[in-house]
């Protein structure tokens, strides 16, 4: 009975952790660029619960935040991987990966004015259904080079990692 409620506490605190790295680096990402955050903070707590039940339950595979500018070009595109570990070692970490967030944003291409951003999210297999999120189609990343940026945020049982496509 405690390995289930240390295992139950201890994934919640994790997806509670990794959810506010991840909307936490979109949020900064698109004040970086240059890009509206109204509609994001308008939607934090839909977005922020969806991801927590999807972490917590260990279905969120990736989220992915998608620039796009007037002319019609996504770029630059970012994805947040989530990886799962069962043992549930691992320390939570926030205050490195800031630090590296905040070096690596610096080299992030701008974006013109009138750029929006679309939030996508793919799973691993089957998800509980979350309000104001469906299906969606992502757009083409042929083209796009890629640059890794590591972990971004770790706890037990997950962690989440960035990827940067650009032009």
């Amino acid at each position: 009975m405690t390995t289930t409620h240390t295992y139950s506490y201890t994934r919640t605190h994790t997806a509670t952790h990794l959810t506010d790295v991840i909307l936490g680096a979109i949020a900064d990402i698109l004040s970086d660029l240059g890009i509206g955050t109204s509609r994001l903070t308008n939607d934090w707590v839909q977005n922020e619960n969806a991801l927590k039940a999807w972490i917590e339950e260990g279905s969120l595979d990736m989220v992915v935040l998608e620039c796009h500018q007037p002319s019609g070009i996504v770029a630059p595109v970012l994805e947040f991987p989530v990886s799962y570990t069962a043992s549930g070692s691992g320390d939570a970490e926030f205050t490195a990966s800031r630090a590296r967030m905040a070096r690596f944003r610096t080299k992030l291409d701008h974006v013109p004015a009138g750029t929006t951003y679309r939030l996508f999210c793919s799973f691993n297999g089957p998800r509980t259904p979350q309000p104001g999120w469906g299906p969606g189609l992502r757009a083409s990343t042929d083209g796009l080079r890629g640059i890794t940026f590591g972990t971004l945020g770790s706890a037990p049982h997950a962690s989440a990692g960035m990827r940067y496509l650009h032009t």
